[in-house]
């Protein structure tokens, strides 16, 4: 058998329907569809230790972000290692050290949180 000429061909199955006509360019959606909205990528920014300025992506709007200081697990392990080496009185002390804490940013605006800092 010819693969160029299959040979006759078989009335399709009850119930199907051809494709539509090829068209070129994007179709409108079927009646009663709605479009799915547009997706936006932000670049998501590099926060560093200070307060910095951009445009909030919750809000929109145009801020100089809030930062808060945190404890973060370093934190925590650099107390807990002075107190199991006996350095109790000095426990303390890394929660005092910016080199120990976290800072994160936020929108003053709507509360967001937007990134954090670790140093």
């Amino acid at each position: 058998m010819d693969p160029k000429y299959p040979g006759p061909q078989q009335p399709p199955p009850p119930g199907f329907a051809p494709p539509p006509p090829y068209t070129a360019g994007p179709s409108p959606p079927p009646p009663g569809m709605q479009q799915p909205p547009a997706v936006v990528f932000v670049q998501p920014a590099v926060f560093g230790p200070d307060t910095q300025r951009l445009s909030c992506p919750s809000c929109q709007a145009n801020i100089s972000t809030r930062v808060e200081t945190e404890p973060s697990s370093k934190t925590h392990l650099f107390a807990l290692l002075l107190c199991i080496i006996g350095c109790w009185p000095c426990a303390p002390c890394p929660y005092c050290m910016d080199s120990c804490l976290v800072k994160k940013h936020y929108c003053p605006a709507c509360s967001a949180y937007l990134g954090q800092y670790e140093n």
